[in-house]
């Protein structure tokens, strides 16, 4: 039969009009294949995110294990060096509460690609940075630039299927925290081959190629229009203090945290104190393949978010705090025998990442539509731990020595398990 445009002519479509139509159909069907509706993560998209969280995080600690080098280009002391990696981490804490609400209101593909040609760019500046006062300077913009980790992780959290989601949350947290624990033994490899601006170059680099590997996999937000207005913005960023106040299990989740990631701390700050000198008196490269150890620990954690999907959340973070505590033992042994040391660095990153995962899978249950700004409170929380553990670390280690450190570590963890035992309190 016939058709109504074979029958009359005058209303066949130009065939300007045709490529047209074909464009658009085609583009709707693009839109449709990557549109960022929740249920539309595929296994592959978890590998990347995974993949860029490690990478992302990774930049913030590419400077640790190459301060004495960058001292001794500038004659400069270590504590002046040092201001490097203060900066650094000094701009990640500012890009968690003024970047990463930003997910919860602008288009986020395209707010996390425009942020990565920032890193890079600072990334490339610090290779060849001509004074240290420059390279300080460039350490606060990478620092800022990399919380784009922290928008990808509620990012693919949004992706998921709601009993999926703690398994998507664990396998992209693994990535991250891999990239976190590797960064230092490939900063200490590379700069030991070519110094330390090529770290800084190789992170350039890697920084260049994920930009490319996002641009074709990260899945379009066709509802979100990326606009940005100071009054929305500053609405958003009071709503975290709100969202605090209003959410119970945000700040419980908050409180586990922080003080995991300050038990953490108290090992990663001192040991280095511990290894230099005898009876170990490792060397630099020796210190940094240390962070191979807490690699397996990482891994053995990551089946916490499955666990949490399956409503054993409660458990298993009672589960891993003792684990962590049970650690420090081992920890306070290892200041002179190796096994128990390199045992206690294993239950510690377990019974952290553990804890960690299975926050993390339980905050991205309350309110869908402000997980950045959940992101966004929980990780202060989390930071701010992670400094307290820091600073007790290095003065504890002065007054008390690695013992001091172990109990340090244990008393911090042993706050969580009490306030944990809490929730164990029947309802009234």
């Amino acid at each position: 039969m016939a058709t109504l445009q074979e029958e009359q002519p005058g209303l066949e479509p130009s065939k300007e009009q045709q490529l047209k139509q074909a464009s658009t159909e085609a583009r709707r069907g693009r839109e449709r294949t990557v549109s960022a509706e929740p249920g539309s993560i595929t296994r592959r998209l978890v590998i990347v995110f995974a993949i860029a969280c490690g990478m992302v995080a990774a930049n913030l600690y590419y400077v640790q294990p190459i301060l004495n080098l960058i001292a001794r280009e500038f004659h400069t002391g270590s504590a002046a060096a040092g201001l490097v990696a203060t900066l650094t981490q000094a701009g990640f804490a500012a890009g968690l509460f003024f970047i990463v609400p930003l997910g919860d209101l602008v288009n986020r593909r395209r707010m996390i690609l425009s942020v990565l040609v920032l890193t890079t760019l600072a990334m490339a500046a610090s290779a060849a940075s001509p004074t240290l006062g420059i390279l300080i300077g460039l350490g606060l913009v990478v620092g800022l630039t990399s919380v784009v980790a922290q928008v990808l992780v509620p990012f693919a959290a949004h992706l998921a299927r709601d009993e999926e989601r703690g398994a998507v949350v664990g396998s992209v947290m693994s990535g991250l925290l891999l990239g976190i624990l590797l960064a230092r033994t490939f900063s200490g490899i590379i700069s030991q081959v070519a110094g330390w601006r090529a770290v800084y170059a190789a992170g350039a680099v890697l920084m260049l190629v994920l930009i490319a590997l996002l641009w074709h996999e990260l899945p379009a937000e066709a509802s979100r229009s990326g606009a940005f207005t100071w009054p929305h913005y500053g609405k958003l960023l009071r709503s975290v203090g709100t969202l605090v106040r209003k959410e119970a299990v945000l700040r419980r989740r908050a409180f586990y945290g922080a003080m995991v990631f300050a038990a953490f701390s108290v090992l990663w700050t001192s040991i280095v104190f511990l290894l230099s000198r005898p009876p170990y008196a490792y060397n630099q490269i020796v210190i940094g393949l240390f962070g191979l150890v807490g690699v397996a620990g990482t891994l053995a954690a990551s089946g916490a978010g499955r666990m949490a999907d399956r409503g054993l959340a409660k458990w298993t973070t009672g589960a891993f705090l003792l684990i962590e505590l049970i650690s420090f033992v081992f920890i306070g042994l290892g200041a002179t025998l190796l096994l128990p040391l390199i045992v206690g660095i294993l239950l510690l990153d377990a019974g952290t990442q553990g804890t960690h995962i299975t926050n993390q899978s339980e905050i991205y249950r309350l309110d869908a539509a402000a997980r950045s700004r959940i992101t966004t409170a929980y990780m202060v929380s989390y930071f701010i731990g992670g400094a307290l553990g820091s600073a007790t670390s290095a003065a504890i280690f002065d007054i008390a020595g690695w013992h001091g450190v172990a109990v340090l570590g244990g008393a911090y963890v042993l706050l969580a398990l009490l306030a944990w035992l809490t929730e164990l309190r029947p309802a009234r």
